[in-house]
């Protein structure tokens, strides 16, 4: 179908100096000392496509080299900084003719020190998922903005409740002592929507926090808090879309800012099209070109302006704000090539940073297509590091309640069976692996309310070969409906609002198995933290028999860690002969769940529905 054609400092500068005739400039500051050298600025203000810019004032190694008009209200200014560039601020005068009509003053900042070099997130991380919006409100005063509309009201589930960045500050000692290294919090941008905002991703200012949240300013401080308290943070982007309510959809740019139809055109959700060496043009097209939803206009990431925004906006956020990483919503919706320039000119920048994309199918060749370092028949690369598991989610959750023996792939077998996937990924150990995430229902729930259910399900995300990620309140056994439904998955954090009967985060008024399986979370992850052979170590797991499933995690001559998961009721005994590659005769185990010792020199016992985690000594060592 054819379609027509960091500073606190930067934001004063910028307010202050920009005359009122220019309304926006993004990115609004840039630094000094990054790797790409070019910066793309994007002026919007009345007439301002008929204007020719310059730089007036001189910063050495910093100089213009180009410009575009978009439609009548757009300039794109093209800077370029010389690596030997100093930081400091130029003048860029907007002319008609020789008359200076309007001017910006544009800030280049000094980089922190070991920016680039940044450590991202990796196997051995482990990552807490929040809606921020049910978290926890610090700040009441915020939760309603004016002219933002969708007010607050606890009472409805698709409404906004007031959490925000107070309240997840006030809260990084929870998160912290649950044992997690990372928090991720859905996005924190704009979100102008009239209805369902608070979930973030219909962004309407990519540039600006959600006023109901905080501020740009209070969310580099939240950064900086977790960062003191060990954890990282993971900002949850949206490449694909916009919402409705952006201010672009009044005044788009250029004509093929977003992708526009002669009436609207949903995408087809066939995420295999954009691997399948037989798909159709038109259905490749209907998945990147199509919309989300009514309220979600596609970006038209074809348009080399929209793919130099979109990457500029990225690292832009993780400069000023401090991050360790990027989740990346709706990854496979927009066009590859953009994706692959997108995801590299990111990395090169921060070459050991955490990104992980969000491929939402149970196919193992799909999530590969996308990874960087894995071999594509059709020559695609791509420079994305890891991606949400969910093939190896949907077999977890699928072998805890199906019935053992049935066949050979189900129960335990289907998950043994299902980590034949990892042929096909270069980095397996940085795919993220998922308890459930704001777009499924919750564990406690799918298994069925089996809290034992839920330990086996948690203690093989945090052990095995992969990069562990929980959705708040898992460990507090939060419910949701089976089927889908939002608004109640993303359900209030118990005492993150004043006058609340329970509160997860003291403890007060959980049940004693709300109790217990926050103990149980806390010190799973907590002695993650201090495992070598879970973080980097080899995997190896063995054919599951009689409703058992054992597994190791080992560094060859060094650490080693036995897994045993017992789906049956009752207690079974296990012939440890059987695992003489892991084990010898006077191996020992020690619980690191209960601290309590056992031998597995030739047997070992199991409760029922019972889940042991044990590091291995063996005799002499």
């Amino acid at each position: 179908m054819k379609k027509p054609h960091l500073l606190t400092l930067c934001f004063a500068l910028l307010s202050a100096a920009a005359s009122a005739d220019v309304d926006h400039v993004e990115p609004p500051s840039w630094w000094v000392g990054m790797h790409a050298p070019r910066v793309e600025l994007m002026l919007h203000g009345s007439g301002l496509a008929a204007l020719t810019p310059r730089i007036a004032s001189d910063l050495p190694g910093v100089r213009l080299v180009g410009s575009s008009a978009g439609t009548a209200n757009y300039l794109f200014v093209d800077l370029e900084i010389a690596p030997e560039a100093r930081p400091g601020a130029i003048r860029i005068e907007l002319l008609d003719h020789d008359t200076v009509r309007e001017h910006v003053d544009y800030t280049l900042a000094a980089r922190a020190p070991g920016s680039a070099e940044r450590r991202g997130f990796d196997s051995h991380d482990a990552v807490y998922l929040v809606v921020p919006d049910r978290f926890a409100n610090g700040d009441p005063s915020n939760d309603n903005a004016p002219g933002l509309g969708d007010p607050a009201d606890r009472r409805k589930p698709g409404g906004r409740h007031g959490g925000d960045l107070a309240g997840l500050a006030q809260h990084l000692d929870y998160i912290a002592g649950l044992g997690f290294t990372q928090v991720w919090p859905t996005p924190l941008v704009e979100n102008r929507q009239p209805a369902y905002s608070y979930h973030g991703y219909s962004a309407t200012d990519l540039y600006r926090i959600d006023p109901r949240f905080g501020t740009n300013a209070q969310y580099r401080d939240f950064v900086a808090a977790a960062r003191a308290k060990g954890l990282g943070v993971i900002q949850d982007v949206v490449p694909n879309h916009i919402g409705s309510g952006h201010w672009w959809m009044r005044d788009l740019p250029l004509p093929d800012w977003v992708n526009v139809f002669p009436q609207y055109t949903q995408t087809n959700h066939r995420h295999s099209v954009q691997a399948d060496p037989y798909a159709a043009p038109s259905d490749l097209a209907r998945l990147v070109d199509g919309w989300f939803s009514e309220q979600m206009p596609d970006m038209d990431s074809h348009n080399p302006h929209v793919a130099t925004y979109l990457a500029q906006n990225a690292i832009w956020w993780i400069e000023y704000a401090g991050l360790s990483g990027l989740r990346v919503d709706t990854y496979p919706y927009s066009d590859k090539a953009f994706l692959a320039q997108w995801s590299k000119a990111i990395m090169d920048e921060y070459p050991h940073l955490g990104m992980v994309g969000e491929e939402m199918s149970d196919r193992p060749e799909l999530l590969a297509y996308w990874l960087r370092g894995h071999h594509n028949a059709d020559g695609y690369t791509s420079s994305l590091p890891a991606l949400m598991d969910f093939p190896l989610y949907g077999a977890l959750r699928e072998a805890l309640i199906e019935p053992e023996g049935a066949s050979f792939g189900r129960g335990w077998g289907r998950l043994f069976e299902a980590q034949l996937g990892d042929v096909l990924y270069p980095e397996p150990e940085r795919l993220f692996l998922l308890d459930g995430n704001h777009d499924t229902n919750r564990i406690y729930s799918a298994l069925g309310k089996d809290a034992n259910l839920v330990r086996m399900a948690l203690a093989f995300i945090a052990t095995t070969n992969r990069t562990p990620q929980m959705f708040y309140g898992t460990e507090i056994l939060m419910e949701s409906p089976v089927e889908r439904d939002d608004g109640l998955v993303r359900a209030d954090m118990p005492g993150g609002w004043r006058g609340d009967r329970i509160d997860a985060f003291t403890g007060a008024g959980l049940s004693a198995p709300q109790r217990e399986m926050q103990d149980f979370v806390r010190r799973l992850f907590n002695w993650r933290k201090t495992s070598r052979a879970v973080a980097e170590g080899k995997l190896m797991h063995y054919d599951p028999q009689g409703g058992v499933y054992v597994y190791f995690r080992y560094l060859p001559n060094a650490e080693k860690v036995m897994v045993v998961l017992n789906k049956n009721r009752g207690p079974v005994r296990i012939d440890t002969r059987r695992f003489a590659e892991m084990l010898d005769g006077g191996s020992v185990g020690v619980d690191v769940l209960t601290g309590r010792e056992v031998a597995l020199g030739r047997e070992l016992e199991v409760a029922g529905r019972g889940t042991m985690i044990l590091e291995v000594r063996e005799m002499g060592r």
